[in-house]
């Protein structure tokens, strides 16, 4: 498997950019190779637990002047269903799912812009103060 580019995000805030090749929503843990990492460095192994989300990447930098769409367009078809989640900080993520399960540990949403930098984010549940279909 290739290594998958994420930026993996604490519920206190903490963040961390790197690879992952283990990465399964069904197991509690995983690992993943810090950007900040020697390159001899053991990886970094991550609790799902303690985690708000992983957001998979196309690259690490981003586009911080680009203004990410966050509303579907009329007669956009998105797979799965129209998904609008309110995390505890306050951040709110648009976009579809097709598992979306809260008594699961997380659940996938793919962004409602498919210009942005995400392409698909792993949401913990146990961050999510409300997810409704809209």
């Amino acid at each position: 498997m290739e290594p998958l580019k994420i930026v993996v995000r604490y519920q206190d805030g903490k963040i961390i950019k790197g690879v992952t090749s283990n990465f399964n929503q069904n197991r509690p843990i995983f690992h993943i190779k810090s950007n900040d990492q020697d390159a001899a460095a053991k990886p970094i192994e991550i609790n799902i637990q303690d985690l708000k989300a992983i957001f998979f990447v196309k690259d690490f930098d981003g586009n911080s002047s680009y203004e990410e769409r966050n509303e579907f367009i009329e007669g956009e078809r998105p797979q799965g269903r129209k998904i609008e989640v309110r995390f505890n900080d306050g951040e709110v993520i648009v976009g579809s799912t097709v598992g979306f399960d809260p008594k699961r540990k997380g659940f996938f949403v793919f962004p409602v812009d498919n210009q942005c930098n995400n392409m698909r984010i792993f949401i913990i549940s146990e961050a999510v103060k409300e997810a409704k279909f809209i």
